[in-house]
């Protein structure tokens, strides 16, 4: 007996030897991923496909990319794993022709890629010659910051400031708060959710931007109440008070800015907030922040005296322009319909004006250049994951995942629970999706008249319209292939597991929070 445990001891000590070495474990995952490729090839094309989705196997590739990306913390490997997945199971192996060149050459990629990531990258790149945006931080610390929850509280009223969209809104709201935040040892994690939280939540309680017309597109004809795009717009207005997720989640990260929560969900938060207080590093040892360090290190000419016009020049361009002719043509000139919104030139238009300043103030043009170049090549990383992102959302389109979910969970919804279980419907599309306002495309056209088939009630609709909104919220924040999780972190200059990981137990709050009120008003009042 003693020789058999012997022997047993000594196999198992040796597979411990040879496969807990990382070069074999890693010539393993080699062999493993080459016998996919092979056999993928060989399938590829052999799916069953019915009613526009493949079964199960239509949500393999955003599964596979989020579990990936969750189990090795690496997104871009997650991400391309996913996109070769969903190349097989369509029977569009070629997927660069398929799937890269559609997705990364369109015109909404383009506007994403120049403005959100080489206009936002460029202009911090030249703050970090001009010390802008360091400037700001040290004033606005001196008048109204007094430590690491007032840099919170800031980025939470600059959060509700910029509710444009949930794009631009992480994109603004990063780049104005994160010096002040870094300046008092706000850890990445704490900024990046509150940027994210305070974001496409905001764009839902405060609709004065694109949201309301693009729900109106989705719904019109849908029910004889929505006859055109007023009837719409008006209902969404109406269904505000019902958002109880963007409620939640605006509170919460209200309470959570000025630590007033009773307890902080996720261990992970917990221990990011001690060690920014404790140590002053705002990432975790070993975290791969999006932002480079060509966004984060200051490198001001000698002579050049940095100013508050440095910082407030180029934000004071970039809003002006994005909001005030919005305001006009929408409250003055009376074209709801269609108001002027120039996010790309307002964009453009802060970094020539951060250029013409840093000039005008003595600094030499090809200072002003490198530094624009540095702030473009920091976002490279961000510009990659976003553009993988986007193809595995088409390549999502390609296999029916957001159909097959609606078909599998729509069938089983009963009738006293549809507005939560639709939250949670819409959760799990935007989730595996990346998008929101996919899962607005899909789900509202069903969801609508389904709703008024169970109860043909106002009140019911609302709140069923309500939870569709903010469910597909919900999904796109927690999910790590979200454009606006990926901003957010790329805004802030947060690791994007971290992020992903930190966010996840706070939003889960808000969410549970609203699927108890749904019940609760659902019983009480239908």
């Amino acid at each position: 007996m003693l020789k058999i445990h012997e022997v047993m001891r000594k196999q198992v000590g040796y597979f411990s030897r040879k496969f807990g070495d990382p070069v074999t474990r890693r010539r393993i995952y080699t062999g493993v991923f080459l016998a996919l490729i092979i056999t993928g090839v060989y399938y590829s094309g052999s799916f069953p496909e019915q009613d526009g989705h493949f079964g199960f196997w239509s949500v393999m590739p955003p599964l596979v990319a989020i579990v990936l990306a969750f189990w090795t913390r690496e997104v871009v490997s997650a991400l391309f794993i996913g996109i070769c997945l969903g190349g097989v199971i369509s029977g569009d192996i070629n997927i660069v022709q398929n799937f890269l060149i559609p997705s990364i050459g369109t015109e909404s990629f383009a506007l994403i890629l120049m403005v959100y990531l080489w206009a936002l990258g460029g202009l911090i790149g030249i703050w970090t010659r001009t010390g802008g945006a360091e400037y700001f931080a040290k004033w606005a610390g001196d008048l109204i910051i007094r430590g690491p929850r007032s840099a919170k509280f800031f980025t939470w009223i600059m959060g509700l400031v910029f509710h444009q969209g949930g794009t631009i809104s992480t994109v603004l709201t990063g780049a104005t708060v994160r010096p002040v935040s870094d300046r008092h040892e706000v850890s990445h994690e704490e900024l990046a959710y509150m940027v994210d939280s305070t974001a496409s939540p905001a764009a839902t309680l405060i609709p004065f931007n694109v949201w309301p017309f693009y729900v109106s597109g989705l719904v019109i004809g849908t029910l004889p109440l929505f006859e055109n795009t007023q009837d719409g717009v008006a209902f969404f207005f109406s269904a505000i008070a019902f958002n109880f997720y963007a409620i939640f989640a605006i509170l919460i990260t209200f309470l959570f800015a000025w630590e007033m929560l009773p307890f902080v969900p996720g261990k992970k938060m917990r221990a990011a907030i001690e060690r920014s207080r404790q140590t002053g590093k705002l990432n975790r040892a070993g975290a791969n922040p999006m932002a480079a360090d060509e966004l984060t290190v200051q490198k001001i000419p000698k002579g050049y005296q940095p100013g508050l016009i440095d910082f407030f020049g180029p934000i004071g361009a970039l809003l002006g322009v994005a909001i005030i002719p919005y305001v006009y043509t929408y409250f003055f000139l009376g074209r709801t319909d269609d108001p002027t919104l120039l996010i790309a030139e307002a964009f453009v238009l802060a970094v020539l004006v951060g250029f013409l300043i840093a000039i005008g103030k003595g600094m030499k043009l090809q200072d002003t250049i490198d530094g624009f170049i540095d702030g473009c090549k920091g976002v490279t990383i961000g510009a990659i994951i976003l553009a993988l992102a986007v193809t595995l959302k088409e390549v999502a389109d390609a296999v029916g995942t957001a159909g097959y979910v609606v078909a599998m969970i729509g069938d089983v919804i009963p009738p006293a629970a549809l507005p939560g279980s639709l939250m949670v419907l819409c959760m799990l599309i935007a989730f595996s999706t990346g998008t929101s306002w996919g899962t607005y495309a899909v789900v509202f056209p069903v969801a609508v008249p389904l709703a008024w088939a169970v109860v043909p009630d106002t009140f019911f609709l609302t709140l069923c319209f309500g939870a569709v909104i903010g469910g597909s919220v919900f999904g796109d924040q927690c999910s790590p292939i979200s454009d606006t999780t990926i901003l957010s972190s790329l805004a802030t200059g947060c690791d994007l597991m971290d992020h992903v990981y930190t966010q996840f137990p706070l939003a889960i709050a808000a969410g549970l929070l609203a699927m108890l009120t749904y019940a609760a008003l659902v019983i009480v009042f239908v």
